[in-house]
């Protein structure tokens, strides 16, 4: 039997044992920085698959190394164990047998589900990866996680990391190629305030981060050729009451770009819209909650490779053509460290963010079949 026919006969014997694992995953919360269930059942799963040396590091990511201890050439494939959503009870799971929906169930469930499933793979087949695999359900992937679960990751492995493969599209044949960095702010704007009637006059913190929120989007953002940039104000809050002069008014805002050079601008420009309200006299207070670089010094050479390689798969077992774009994912920390990464899908779905999410059921086992061809391409 040729390896393509281990695929697909892996893939018919255990495709229940995916759906089941998509579920259970499904009903288990997993907020950002409260992944503990998720991260217990992914281990216990991966130990119940013959795997050895299994662990949850300090950032709560699951670490599963095949052949690693002695590499410095290691290869990491990855998925998110967080879901974008707050909630803490299990959120409503239903499948007709052609679609599956859940809050979560596409980002990044399923894909951890697959991931799960790769390593049952390698398990069964004793699959020895040459120059060493980690294979890992990462932490903090979502909002103001911050990307602390890879970060924590390369710092951990610091210099032994060759490359870094995340599955985290929402379709079969697209990839993310490139990053787009970002940096995230909460500004809170204090003023003396007073009741609406009594101290009318008085500085309302609702009105001077108005004046924050319109000069923000006055901007001009960096033109920079094959770059993109952007910005937006994504959360307001303040006040007390209809008849109170506003004392505090909060938002969390952020610009992002593909181009290290433009996300220095924005910088400079958000800077000088909070120095010029504070000067109108009030207190501007601005904290950065979240900080995601752009890439930085990587071989183009190398992303080609790795575009070659999932599109190649792609290819085989769609017939499609693989599309690609930046976007914002666990690929930014290797990348900004010089380090060759590239993110794809292994289901179609739509409704990512949103309480309406979905996945084509009979999406998963193609993209199963995609995830161990690029797995076996890697190493």
């Amino acid at each position: 039997m040729n390896l393509k026919e281990k695929f697909v006969s892996f893939i018919d014997k255990n495709e229940a044992e995916l759906y089941k694992i998509l579920k259970e995953l499904c009903l288990i919360p997993a907020p950002s920085g409260m992944e503990d269930e998720r991260a217990e059942y992914c281990k216990n799963k991966l130990i119940s698959f013959g795997a050895h040396g299994v662990y949850i590091d300090a950032a709560k990511n699951v670490i599963f190394p095949i052949n690693a201890d002695k590499s410095d050439k290691l290869t990491v494939i990855a998925a998110h164990t967080d879901t974008v959503f707050p909630d803490t009870e299990p959120m409503p799971y239903s499948d007709d047998g052609e679609i599956i929906k859940c809050p979560g169930v596409g980002d990044d469930t399923a894909c951890v589900a697959v991931l799960l499933m790769v390593a049952k793979f390698l398990i069964e087949n004793n699959v020895k990866a040459n120059d060493g695999l980690l294979i890992v359900c990462n932490s903090c992937e979502e909002g103001l996680g911050n990307l602390k679960g890879t970060r924590t990751l390369f710092s951990d492995f610091k210099g032994r990391i060759k490359q870094f493969v995340s599955y985290d599209v929402a379709r079969l044949n697209h990839v993310f190629d490139s990053c787009v960095g970002s940096v995230r702010y909460e500004v809170e704007v204090n003023t003396e305030g007073g009741h609406s009637w009594g101290a009318f006059g008085n500085k309302n913190a609702i009105y001077y981060l108005s004046r924050i929120v319109n000069s923000i989007y006055s901007l001009d953002v960096p033109e920079i050729e094959g770059e993109r940039t952007t910005y937006n104000v994504g959360l307001i809050e303040g006040g007390t009451s209809v008849n109170t002069i506003a004392q505090n008014a909060k938002m969390l805002c952020e610009y992002r770009s593909t181009s290290s050079e433009a996300l220095e601008i924005m910088k400079g420009k958000f800077f000088e819209i909070f120095d010029s309200v504070r000067e109108m006299g009030v207190t501007v207070d601005v904290r950065v909650v979240g900080e995601r670089p752009s890439a930085r010094g990587v071989d183009k050479r190398e992303i080609d490779r790795l575009r070659e390689l999932v599109s190649s798969a792609v290819k085989r077992v769609t017939g499609e053509s693989c599309s690609f774009s930046s976007a914002s994912t666990d690929c930014n920390i290797p990348l900004s460290l010089g380090i060759p990464a590239i993110c794809f899908g292994v289901y179609h779905g739509g409704g990512a963010h949103t309480r309406g999410e979905w996945l084509r059921k009979d999406s998963l086992p193609r993209g199963l079949e995609i995830a161990l061809e690029t797995t076996f391409d890697l190493i």
